[in-house]
């Protein structure tokens, strides 16, 4: 049996971020895959957007994390040579009657330590966006686009520099903690752990108990996205969104690195973890939230896209629930980094120091 300082379940954004951390410390560390490669889950199945920290309630790790983070993955991407582009975001007031909620967003953003924002008129709108229809914004010009896929690669591959161990195909079935370790036990293997960092998405809850571990829920909450069909990009210069709803930043247009402009994504909850196809929406659901930003679409303007789920740890009739980084309560050789959606992508270095810090005890 191998023996290690750390086991990291989990080769997602998350996980890959926290093994790099955790391996500078000079940790022997081992990330344990489920899939054939990392990041096909959540970490890939999403918009792209290096958010710059507005959303969140002040003092949460969410809104912490993601402006650190924000900042730590500008200096990433720019040293490892991952596409990126700061290219900046309006959120948009449609009506006068908007115009309350929208002032209360750029005071909450403030208060979490968002710089350069500020409220623009409908002149600033037409002159950055001239398809977009609104009345007023905040522009964030932090706000940025990162490749997802290629963020993975040059995180795991920075990670492997560091002598962290990738392993693929790599699930957990069981686990037995013994007094000085936790044991675990893939088709392929038994390691044995130290400390074992639970960084496994939309599986975290079920990790937590095969690892005897403290009980939480994952809701499995689906995203679809629609996208410009090609002719159409050119309406949209960077990214535009509405005012946040409920479960999510709202149905929001993305140019992404290569072009395209999803439209997306949507909220809905499900009982499957790995079901991205079934009971698809129909196109013309994306038609009226996409006819509010840009009123001159047509249905024959948009194509069906993507899906994504996010591993929420708030169910339907809730509308938040903050990132849960920390000890486990029941069993102190875990550490939990579960409930990992938006901003994840945007936060996982800082996500990744501050499990390397609960992991050595500096936290």
């Amino acid at each position: 049996m191998e023996q290690i300082d750390v086991a990291v379940i989990g080769g997602g954004v998350t996980g890959l971020a926290a093994a790099r951390a955790l391996a500078a410390r000079g940790l022997s560390v081992c990330v344990l895959e489920r899939h054939a490669r990392p990041g096909l889950d959540t970490s890939t199945r999403n918009s792209g957007v290096i958010h710059a920290g507005i959303y969140y309630p002040p003092g949460s790790l969410k809104a912490k994390l993601c402006v650190e983070g924000r900042r730590l993955l500008y200096a990433f991407c720019a040293e490892h040579k991952v596409p990126h582009m700061r290219c900046g975001k309006l959120i948009v007031a449609h009506d006068q009657s908007e115009l309350s909620a929208l002032e209360a967003l750029f005071e909450r953003a403030t208060q979490n330590g968002v710089e350069s924002l500020e409220i623009v008129n409908r002149a600033f709108i037409v002159h950055r966006e001239p398809a977009v229809h609104a009345v007023a914004a905040i522009y964030s010009p932090e706000t940025g686009i990162v490749a997802a896929e290629a963020l993975i690669a040059a995180l795991l591959r920075s990670a492997q520099a560091l002598d962290a161990i990738f392993l693929a195909g790599a699930k957990v079935i069981a686990a037995e903690c013994k007094p000085d370790c936790i044991v675990l036990r893939t088709d392929r293997e038994a390691i044995g752990a130290r400390t074992v960092v639970n960084a496994a998405g939309l599986y975290a809850d079920d990790v937590s108990r095969l690892l005897e571990g403290e009980a939480f829920t994952i809701y499995p909450c689906r995203g679809e996205y629609a996208e410009l069909a090609p002719v159409q990009r050119r309406m949209i210069n960077a990214l535009v969104y509405p005012l946040p709803h409920q479960h999510g930043l709202g149905v929001h247009l993305t140019r992404t690195i290569d072009g395209a402009v999803l439209l997306g994504p949507t909220a809905r909850y499900q009982a499957r973890k790995d079901d991205y196809e079934d009971g698809r929406l129909p196109l013309d659901t994306f038609l009226e939230p996409a006819q509010r930003l840009l009123p001159s679409l047509s249905l024959a303007d948009l194509r069906l896209s993507g899906s994504g789920i996010r591993p929420k740890l708030n169910p339907p009739h809730e509308s938040f629930a903050d990132f849960l980084i920390r000890r486990d309560r029941d069993n102190p050789r875990i550490v939990h980094a579960a409930g990992i959606e938006s901003p994840g992508l945007t936060s996982c270095l800082a996500i990744g120091k501050l499990v390397s810090e609960l992991v050595t005890g500096n936290e």
